[in-house]
This record gives structure tokens, sequence and C-alpha cells, in this order.
């Protein structure tokens, strides 16, 4: 009898699965993960699918090396990897490999290690025993690390009582990685529009199906308690809830806030765990032993066992897009995975996409709203500086008016924000002598002064440097000048305009660990910090009950760029920080904010300061339905590389010469890219143009396989649906 066929697809940058022989005895289906022979190693892979028989060549297949006993990957899982391949044209491989971080390579699990008291009391007593004894006089049982802890004692003294006799060791079970939240733990008091909307989430579960709801509701309204009830109802029905979060920033004062309503903090998924808690986590989502993942966007890619529902907070944040490797958009593709699950989908923010707006007037989503904040407080009242007619201080930043505004601020007991979006401490550092500027010698971009570390530093490459003693072009000695504000020279002058006041600089290059992210934000929270100094961290869906006061820096900074999204997400990020003033219900006076301009008739200013969000949604749709822009068509980005100039440009050109002929497609390009070298290597950019209901993943399909082949260290890479044009 021939023995079975299978196809088995592998975790590598591949798009097609191998044909493996399956031993006698050995039972698989579709799903099943299987270690196979791959060249010279073995790999877990998944079983995609039935192979053919083909007579003649079954004999040189090799065989499945085992099965894994590990829950197989379910049918929707399996159709959502090869949707995101297909879309993004991405191998199968790589999108498998999202979902296959189990890891299996790291041997088995230390076992947790208990103690109690089961001897007689040791001859020789020591301080440290009778505090050991003292803590486990009730026989039970407690680990040892605990143990260590409560008493404030080194392993050792454990150890020796074990060795006398006095304790005994026992094996604990490993620590569950999340306990069962308690829908009914601690039910909230919700408003009257909140109560609304929670009801209205519970009548779409109930309903079944796939569904896709908008919660829009101002800053400070209350969308999480309001999906929190929706994650309630599914606990109640024994299912899955994962919540989506753009960065690991904000899981902080969530989980503070799930633990409050549930009991139990949620199983968590990002980039700071540790090797083994991410194969626990893994495991727990794929026997269902967690029913509620909060994560960033790779979370999307874990097995679930019994996936019931979807929350995407900050629906509209730029970091749900993932900018290398399969390139995606988690937003877009949590749908995708809600819509072949037949689930629903939540999406919240008080600033939606105009992707997600669109879909809203159009009733393909529906819409949720909470127009008014929580407790009755109202927004902040928010108006302009006009750069052009209030001048700066030489050498300063902060404008007389908001200067003013923070001092009345500070002297209130209230805390302030100043936001730039802008790390370090100067953008461009050059040399008065001669007007030489300090460039990476790797890319076409200025070194960054940083001068808490002491280093110019490329936000490109990585490359760093001390600052030189001497110009490196005319030998001029102490002649560099940095030109421009970061937020550490805002720390400098704010150090100068308020001495004596607590202040805190908040910005990703800064935070050593996550842990100490989460330690600076509760100081914020907690009162013990007067005046916060942030880049776009401090954006993101923070609650500060004390801050009354955010004055935005250089609110034109994102205005200047060619990217097509540029208001859309200069109106996003100026009106989520500046939502963070006043939220808390009682404080004195209204939440206020001040904004620092040289472009106040901008539609952007002009929607913040009159809070016409309806405005500038308005303007904004009109002008994307007119050049045919997303949502409207649909762009996809082709950045050619090269180590060598006349390289990259020569491809890039062959490229757009394959394109193929259609009335639907536009290709724009090759143009030098805005950052036209990174890392050593020239760019050239294309971008191709179509309208919404045409199909540019085939397309660019049928383009690629005509494209000149890639040689001389050329590479091409491909994003659907970009969100950089750098």
């Amino acid at each position: 009898m021939p023995k079975q066929i299978v196809d088995v697809l592998v975790p590598v940058a591949l798009d097609q699965a191998y044909s493996y022989r399956v031993p006698a005895g050995l039972e698989l289906a579709p799903g099943d993960l299987v270690r196979v022979p791959l060249g010279p190693r073995k790999a877990t892979g998944a079983v995609w699918g039935h192979g053919v028989a083909r007579p003649g060549l079954d004999n040189r297949l090799k065989d499945v090396a085992e099965k894994l006993e590990i829950p197989a990957l379910k049918p929707e899982l399996r159709n959502f990897i090869d949707w995101v391949a297909d879309y993004t044209l991405s191998s199968r491989g790589m999108v498998l490999r999202m979902a296959l971080r189990m890891g299996e390579q790291l041997g088995p699990e230390r076992p947790r290690v208990a103690v109690r008291l089961a001897g007689p009391i040791p001859v020789r007593m020591t301080p440290a025993r009778k505090k050991v004894l003292a803590l486990l006089t009730d026989g039970l049982l407690r680990a040892k690390r605990d143990v260590v802890e409560e008493a404030g004692v080194s392993p050792g003294v454990i150890d020796g009582l074990v060795d006398e006799g006095t304790l005994e060791t026992a094996a604990l079970a490993p620590e569950p990685v999340a306990r069962p939240p308690g829908p009914d733990f601690a039910v909230p008091d919700l408003s009257p529009a909140q109560a609304e909307a929670a009801a209205a989430l519970r009548a779409r579960i109930a309903a079944g199906g796939y569904a896709v709801t908008l919660i829009d509701g101002v800053t400070g309204s209350g969308k999480t308690a309001v999906y929190f009830e929706a994650i309630a109802e599914m606990i109640r029905r024994s299912r899955q809830t994962l919540v989506l979060m753009p960065e690991i920033a904000l899981t902080a004062q969530f989980l503070d806030r799930f633990t409050e309503r549930f009991g139990v903090r949620p199983a968590e998924w990002h980039s700071g765990l540790s090797p083994r808690v991410r194969a626990r986590t893994w495991a727990a989502a794929a026997n269902g032993e967690v029913q509620v993942v909060a994560g960033a966007r790779s979370a999307l890619f874990l097995p679930y066992a019994d996936l019931g529902l979807i929350i995407v907070d900050e629906e509209h944040d730029p970091a749900y897009k993932q900018e290398d490797g399969v390139r995606y958009h988690a937003r877009d593709m949590a749908v995708v995975r809600a819509h072949i699950a037949k689930i629903p989908i939540v999406l919240a923010s008080a600033t939606p996409s105009v992707e997600t707006e669109v879909n809203a007037r159009r009733g393909r989503y529906a819409r949720l709203s909470l127009p008014e904040r929580f407790g009755g407080q109202r927004q902040p009242a928010i108006e302009a500086i006009d750069l052009r007619r209030e001048a700066l201080p030489r050498g300063r930043y902060i404008a007389p008016p908001l200067a003013e505004a923070v001092k009345v601020t500070l002297e209130r007991g209230d805390q302030a924000l100043l936001f730039l979006n802008r790390r370090g401490y100067a953008p461009l550092t050059l040399c008065r002598a001669c007007g030489f500027r300090l460039q990476c010698p790797h890319c076409d971009a200025w070194l960054v002064d940083h001068r808490f570390r002491r280093r110019l530093v490329c936000h490109h490459c990585g490359f760093s440097m001390p600052p030189p003693a001497a110009c490196p072009k005319c030998e001029a000695k102490d002649s560099f000048v940095a030109c421009g504000p970061g937020v550490e020279r805002l720390e400098e002058e704010v150090a100068a305009l308020f001495p004596g006041k607590r202040i805190l600089v908040l910005s990703s290059d800064l935070v050593a660990t996550v842990e100490r992210l989460r330690e600076e934000l509760a100081d914020i929270e907690q009162g013990k910090v007067d005046l916060v100094i942030g880049t776009q961290l401090v954006a993101k869906g923070h609650h500060f009950p004390k801050l009354n006061l955010v004055g935005i820096v250089d609110a034109d900074l994102g205005l200047g760029s060619g990217d097509p999204r540029a208001a859309e997400k200069s109106f996003q990020l100026l009106h989520q920080v500046v939502g963070r003033a006043g939220r808390e219900a009682g404080r004195a006076g209204r939440g206020r904010g001040l904004i620092q301009t040289h472009q106040p008739d901008h539609p952007v200013m002009r929607a913040l300061i009159a809070a016409d969000r309806e405005a500038f949604y308005a303007a904004e749709i009109a002008a994307r339905e007119r050049s045919v822009y997303p949502p409207f068509g649909r762009l996809a980005s082709l950045v050619v590389s090269g180590p060598d100039r006349p390289g990259a440009e020569g491809f890039a050109r062959r490229l757009a010469a394959a394109a193929p002929k259609s009335d639907d497609v536009r290709v724009l390009g090759p143009a030098e890219a805005p950052i036209a070298v990174i890392r050593g290597r020239h760019r050239f950019r294309l971008l191709a143009k179509s309208p919404r209901s045409f199909d540019l993943s085939d397309y660019l399909r049928g383009w690629l396989a005509r494209a000149p082949k890639q040689k001389g260290g050329v590479r091409l890479e491909v994003d659907i649906d970009p969100q950089s044009f750098l």
C-alpha cells in the first residue's frame, strides 16, 4: 500500500509547501504541526493539505519525522495566513512564521520548587533561620522564591534547612499564564451613553457572525469601559477575546483597569516578554487556557482555540503598520481575520482613520458614539499661539504665553505637558566657522544630538559617535552648535524657566525597559511629576488625573512632508495629545491646550482650534476622493535599493519599463526616495496607484513575474497600502 503524502508548509521565506511521506502508523490531517527534515536540519512546519501521489517520484520524498503534541492550526487561521500572504505578496512561509512562535527549542520548563515545615527544629538557630520558620509555621507549601523574598534571606538558608530535614521540598504546578477573569467581578456604573453602547455591543455578540463596530468617542469618554462589557459577555460565553494595542506603553494602565474590572490580569503578548513566557502564552492561547489576550500587532497571528471577539484599541495609530518583513496593517488584517472566522470586531478611537470613517459613513461599519467625557468634564479649550506675531525669545522655543500658562498651572498644583515629537537634543549640529553639517556616513540624514547620552545618533541606521572636538572640514575647535529643539533641549529650557519643579522626559530612546516606562507613567498618574515633556509616546491613550494643560511646542512639524496622510496624522496626533488635558472630573477649571504654530490658518489647525472634527474629516475625505487616494483608491510602494546609485537607478528604470499596461493602473517614478541613502544603500521609489475596485495585488504579482532579475546586491521591497513615504 503506498504511503500517504502530505504537503507541509515550513516557516521560511518560501511560498510553496513541500511534500513528505507519512510513516506507517502516523495519522496526519491539515493543520497538524510536525517536525520534518529540511536540508541538513529539522524544522517545525504545519500540514497544509494532502499531497498527490506521483509514481516514481514518491520514493525520493523524505518522511515526516514526528507529529507534535500541540493543537492543530484551525482552518480559519490557515485561511488567514493564505489571505495575508496573497494580499501582501509575502511568502506563506514567512506569514506562518509569525503564527509558530511556540518556543519548542527552549526545552522542558524548570519545575517550581516549594517548601514547607516537616521536621524538627534545627540544632543551630540563626536570625535568618528564625525568620523562615516563623513564616512557615502554618505548615503550608510556599514557593521557595516567595519564601526568600518574604523572609528576606538568601536561598542558601532554605537549602540548609532542607539538608537538615527541617523543611521538605515539593514540585509545584507552573503558574498559569493568566487566571480566569470574572465577568461580574466589579460591574461598573456606566453613563447613559456608555450603557447604550455596551448594550448594542452585547446584542451584536448575541446575533453572532461577522460585524464591524466603531466606538467613536471623544478623549476621556470611557471607550474602554464600553468594550470591557463586550469582553465580559464573551467570558460568559467561554470564548476568547483578543485586544490589540499599538504600543507596549499603553498596556500598563490597560492592565490595571482590566484588573479592576475583572479581578485578574489578562495574558500579555508583545516583544518585551521573555522567550519562556512567550512560549507559555502561545500554548495557553492554543489550548484555550486563557480567555483574554492583550497584545501588540503580532498577537493577531496566535492560534486561538476559540476566538470569539477582536478589539482594536486606538485603531487609527500608525504603529499598527508592520514596516519590515511581512508588511501588513494590523487593523486591516484584524478585520480580515474576523471576517474569515465569522466573529465580531470592535474598533475604538477618538480620531478614527479616514478609511474607518468612510466605512462608517457608508454603513459598512456600525458606529457607536460617545460625544461627551465620562463624569461631565468638558473637552479642553484649544488656542493657537501665532509664532509669526509672537516672537520667540532668542535661543528659546517656548513662547511667553505658553510659559505663563505653564507657570499658572503649576502654581495651582496641576500638571502640565509640553509636547514635541522630536527625540534627542537637536536635529542638526553644524560648524559655526565653515557651515559643515555632521551627517551619518551610511545615510542621507543628519546626526541627531543626544546630549543625555553624549552621542550623535542616526535615527535611520543606529550609527552613533561621540561629538568631535574639532570640525572634520576646517579643523576649528569647539565650533559646533546645535540647531533646533528636541525634547532634551526643551528639558534644559524648562528647568531654567521653572527651577525646583519635578520634570520628566518621556521619549522612546530614553526608556530602558518596559517596566521602567510603566513606573514613569505611574509616577505621572500619582502626581509625583510636575511637568512632563514628551514625544508621541504620551499621546497614546494615557489617563493622567492631574494634567490640566498641554502645550504643543511645534505643531507644524508633521505637515511639511510629502506624505499624502500628513494632514490626517497631524490632526490625530495633536488631537490625542491635547485630549490628555482636563480628564479628571472635579478638578479646578477646564483643561486647556495651547498650540504654537506658524500656520494657524491651516485646515488642521482651524479644525483643532474650533473643535470641529467633522469639518476636518469632510475636507480630508473630499480631497482623497478627488485625488483617488485611499480609501477611494489603492496604493503600492516599490522601493529599489542597491550598494551604488547607478545600479539601483538602472534597475528601477527597467522595473518601471516592465510594468504591464493597464488603463486602471498609474505607475509613478522611479524617483529618488526622500531619504536617498539608508545603511549605505541608495534608494529609488515607484508608486502604483489604482481604483479601489481593482485587484492591485494581482497586478503586482504579474508585474514582478516580468521584472528584471535582481543582481549585484540590488533589492526590491513591495509594500501594499504603504503608510511611510520616506
